[in-house]
């Protein structure tokens, strides 16, 4: 598979069948991940394979502001938490800021390697949803995250169980600008 063809061929897997994916499979998968570039190479992202059923039905209550979300991750074999080392994107040594972006590189690197994530995973036929409405905070409970780390999203994942047509996407020119 080229890069183009993961591209153009990955789609937002909600439906999964029962099927675990496998540990060797899943480690591929963040090695392969683990190369997405990040502030100053400070690779700060981490992952937490949650495959226990008990813990899933948990962190699928925290999902009130969209309970179909709790759907998915309780349909997915494994959910990814994707979490951060908070305190080191856009920072120098001193702990200054390096641009206004402020500490805003920190999600714009968790985002590079989520992305990343789900297409390492669509080509080893792994489905992938990056899901946003959740109750960070208390699943960050759940899972018992120190400190210094931060939730960034969920990635529930698993061989899919449908294949979504690709959705519309705007032109080129829609899109471009060319100075």
């Amino acid at each position: 598979m080229t890069v183009k063809e993961c591209i153009l061929e990955r789609r937002s897997i909600r439906k999964f069948t029962t099927k675990a994916v496998e540990e060797s499979v899943l480690r591929e998968i963040i090695e392969e991940a683990s190369y997405s570039p990040s502030w100053k190479n400070t690779q700060i992202v981490r992952y937490i394979a949650v495959s226990d059923p008990a813990v899933k039905e948990k962190i699928s209550h925290c999902t009130s502001g969209y309970p179909h979300n709790g759907d998915i991750i309780n349909g997915a074999p494994t959910v990814i938490a994707v979490t951060m080392i908070k305190n080191r994107c856009g920072y120098e040594r001193d702990g200054s800021y390096s641009t206004t972006k402020e500490d805003g590189w920190q999600m714009f690197d968790a985002g590079i390697a989520s992305q990343t994530f789900c297409l390492a995973a669509h080509e080893h036929g792994i489905g992938s949803v990056i899901l946003g409405i959740l109750d960070y905070d208390e699943i960050a409970k759940i899972l018992q995250l120190p400190e210094d780390r931060e939730l960034v999203t969920l990635i529930p994942i698993g061989y899919p169980d449908e294949a979504p047509a690709a959705p519309k996407r705007k032109t080129i020119d829609d899109i471009l600008t060319i100075v």
